[in-house]
């Protein structure tokens, strides 16, 4: 580890360890690293007056209706200019259409942001209640907080440093952004604040995120009841076969209640709201 500390030959003073940034990003430091991921979002979200959220989690690689219809638009113009279209130009003909498919499920998550905004903020009382929360980046993540955002209230993102680069949205408000560099960490601040979850289709990272969470459910470590909507029926059930687990004796049928489907923003924001009113009296 490199010694940061500056020798005057008239005198000197060493560099305290919590300026020291060499010792800082050592590995001998990694608890203190854990802890700031810790510390520094529980400070912060208090000063903020965060009581509860509502986490949405979903693909990165959904995008707004319009860029997807301008893009299936622009490919099937260029299928129509030419006699004989290969099969790359296929190939992008059936990732335009599948986009649009991903856009439906971006609106619907704007659609489904706001609706919980709306209704959050008669239940404030000073504090803000069921806020929405999402993992910063793209995608459903930015429909989710750029929902919030177009209610007129906040929402927090809770963004993770990846390999390749992730910008958080600019629905997020700096004074909710967050950056982890701990996948755990963030896990933890997803959960601990939750009241409910929505997952709308993703991949690895949804796929993660959402059977972290039904995990930590069916082993009650997570001592609060807490709504999980599927949103998504054609997607979820054609990629987890929950029926088919209980049949082989892996998961029982209680699990499978775990699990809320819904198609409609406004089907799930009643269900949220039934069920919120439901558990905590909301």
């Amino acid at each position: 580890m490199k010694n940061t500390t500056v020798v005057d030959p008239s005198g000197y003073r060493p560099t305290k360890a919590y300026y020291n940034l060499g010792f800082l990003k050592s590995r001998d430091a990694r608890l203190v690293r854990i802890l700031s991921e810790y510390l520094e979002p529980a400070s912060r979200l208090q000063w903020q007056r965060v009581t509860d959220t509502i986490v949405f989690f979903g693909s990165a690689r959904a995008c707004p209706l319009q860029e997807a219809e301008a893009r299936l638009a622009e490919i099937q113009k260029k299928i129509e200019s030419t006699d004989k279209p290969g099969p790359a130009l296929r190939r992008e003909l059936r990732r335009a259409e599948q986009r649009m498919k991903l856009a439906r499920y971006y609106e619907d998550a704007v659609r489904l942001a706001a609706m919980v905004v709306k209704w959050a903020k008669t239940l404030n009382g000073g504090m803000k209640r069921l806020m929405v929360c999402s993992g910063g980046g793209p995608g459903i993540m930015e429909a989710a907080n750029r929902g919030a955002r177009e209610a007129g209230g906040q929402s927090i993102g809770f963004s993770i440093s990846l390999p390749t680069e992730q910008k958080t949205n600019p629905y997020v408000p700096p004074e909710l952004a967050f950056e982890f560099h701990y996948f755990f960490m963030r896990k933890f601040w997803f959960v601990y604040l939750a009241k409910a979850m929505v997952i709308f289709p993703g991949g690895f990272g949804t796929m993660d995120e959402a059977f972290e969470v039904l995990t930590l459910t069916q082993t009650r470590k997570t001592r609060k009841k807490m709504p999980v909507v599927f949103y998504g029926s054609e997607y979820w059930r054609s990629v987890v076969d929950f029926e088919l687990m209980e049949r082989w004796g892996t998961i029982s049928a209680g699990d499978r209640r775990l699990v809320h489907y819904c198609d409609d923003p406004v089907e799930a924001f009643e269900y949220l709201k039934k069920e919120l009113a439901r558990i905590h009296g909301l």
